[in-house]
């Protein structure tokens, strides 16, 4: 027997058997993501000699598309039993979530759930059956407090092959998790495996569902790979479930404006439609730390002249026209540095583009993942906040949460001009709108910005003020209370 047996976790075994069985599933439809799982399972010293392997599997992965859809939205309701609901509790459906992942969608989750428990909300968060076991994460527990925040965990013995069976399952584990806790309410974020769970919880219990729309996933899976099309039977039935989802929600929350109109455009009565923005807390409105320590470590000269992003690493945010645009301003002797914070499947692929570009030698410096408590430290280092999102429909549908992160450290925000971030950024009063795709224009915007503290300051300052004002999560926790009250819930 090994010595360190009586180390393990006690609920290994089974988080063995269903990380098996989910592998197994994803065999028969996406081996990639089955080896990539198998990979994970492995021993630590025996995985870090894999790693290359493990980056590629999760490449691909990524950008594979499931090759079967589900013939029918429904998910069957649970067997019911009658609850009592208790007022102002209320239960997140969402598919993944703080510690395990780190992206926009779970510091959404957390810190918007973190604020309503300060409005006096009981608010608990229910992950996707599986996650975070399916991610490689052996020792999960069923019940873990992140921020005094309850996060709960689906973990079966084994998962049922096929979306159908999964959410099926799904189903019936928050059903026992409805009636130990009885919220008053369920509110589910995309995609439409959550609201489709969070449909058929109410056709059991009777709760009124919250349908969140934090994205248009269809619309960024056509930006994962070359080739893909609106005529595509994935998209066109992806866009169905979600749009399925949002008609027979009580109530569709959403991050702006332009996603609204693209909701009520597909039917959704106006008035059932209530935008719930990305937003920050008190801390990142506070003055920003130090930058020198970070920059020392970095290896950033104290004159070096810094432009830089937080970003995930996928084709539609962009950053290859911020590396042609610093590889401009240096052929044109502006002592320019690139910080690229964040983890995805392009960072290879940038990194290489990079040194073809001669931004080698530190000059563009790839982080990797930071902690979310980290990042205001790296804000410290920037003079600039770039978001070089391309031209895609989803990029100007959906407004992202780093650049209101960077606004609210008073950074002077350089953006591509696109409906989503004209909802966010006024030019030339709280920062600078620029041409997508188009490197040369985005050097000269930043060669402005670079060699005039002044602007920066003044940019900076106004873009700080609107997130004061109309961005912080305990405004929005606020609009979401107003919203369950409507609902008769809170």
């Amino acid at each position: 027997m090994p010595p360190y047996r009586d180390r393990m976790p006690r609920r290994l075994p089974r988080a063995l058997l269903l990380a098996a069985s989910v592998a197994w599933g994803e065999m028969r439809h996406d081996p990639a993501r089955a080896a990539l799982l198998a990979v994970r399972l492995l021993p630590a010293r025996l995985r870090r000699r894999v790693r290359p392997v493990e980056r590629r599997l999760g490449a691909r992965a990524r950008t594979v598309g499931p090759t079967a859809v589900p013939s029918a939205a429904r998910v069957p309701a649970p067997a019911e039993r009658a609850i009592r609901p208790v007022p102002g509790r209320v239960l997140h459906l969402v598919t993944n979530g703080l510690p395990f992942q780190h992206a926009g969608y779970t510091v959404r989750t957390q810190k918007l759930a973190e604020a309503q428990r300060a409005a006096g909300l009981d608010p608990h968060v229910v992950t996707r059956i599986g996650f975070p076991v399916a991610q490689g994460v052996l020792d999960a527990r069923p019940l873990q407090l992140v921020g005094g925040v309850p996060q709960h965990r689906l973990l079966p013995r084994v998962l049922p092959y096929g979306q159908g069976a999964v959410l099926a399952r799904n189903a019936e584990l928050a059903g026992r998790l409805v009636e130990r806790l009885r919220p008053a309410v369920l509110h589910a974020a995309t995609d439409h495996g959550n609201g489709r769970v969070a449909l058929a919880l109410r056709e059991a219990y009777g709760l009124p569902v919250v349908y969140e729309v934090r994205g248009f996933l269809e619309e960024t899976w056509l930006t994962q790979a070359p080739g893909r099309s609106p005529q595509d039977p994935v998209y066109r039935m992806r866009r169905e479930l979600e749009t399925y989802c949002m008609h027979e929600a009580d109530l569709v929350l959403t991050l702006g404006a332009a996603m609204k109109a693209e909701i009520v455009a597909r039917g959704v009565p106006e008035e059932r439609v209530l935008i719930s923005p990305n937003a920050v807390d008190q801390a990142f409105l506070a003055p920003l730390p130090d930058g020198a320590p970070v920059r020392a470590r970095l290896g950033i000269a104290p004159d070096d002249l810094v432009v830089g992003t937080v970003s995930s690493l996928t084709p539609h945010e962009g950053i290859g026209t911020l590396l042609h645009a610093g590889a401009e301003l240096r052929r044109r002797g502006v002592p320019l540095r690139l910080l690229i914070v964040g983890e995805g499947p392009e960072r290879a692929a940038l990194q290489r583009l990079a040194a073809r570009l001669g931004l080698g030698d530190g000059v563009a410096l790839f982080t990797g993942r930071v902690p979310h408590a980290q990042v205001r430290e790296f804000h410290a280092v920037l003079d600039v906040f770039a978001v070089p999102r391309t031209d895609e429909r989803v990029c100007h549908l959906v407004t992202p949460l780093k650049p209101v992160e960077a606004m609210a450290s008073g950074l002077a925000v350089a953006s591509s001009d696109l409906t989503a971030m004209r909802e966010l950024i006024e030019p030339e009063v709280n920062g600078r709108l620029i041409l997508p795709e188009s490197s040369l224009l985005w050097a000269d915007a930043l060669e402005d910005l670079l060699y005039s503290q002044k602007w920066r300051t003044l940019l900076g300052a106004s873009a700080r003020a609107l997130v004061a004002r109309e961005r912080t999560w305990k405004r929005v926790a606020a609009t979401t209370r107003e919203a369950y009250c409507a609902l008769g819930c809170a």
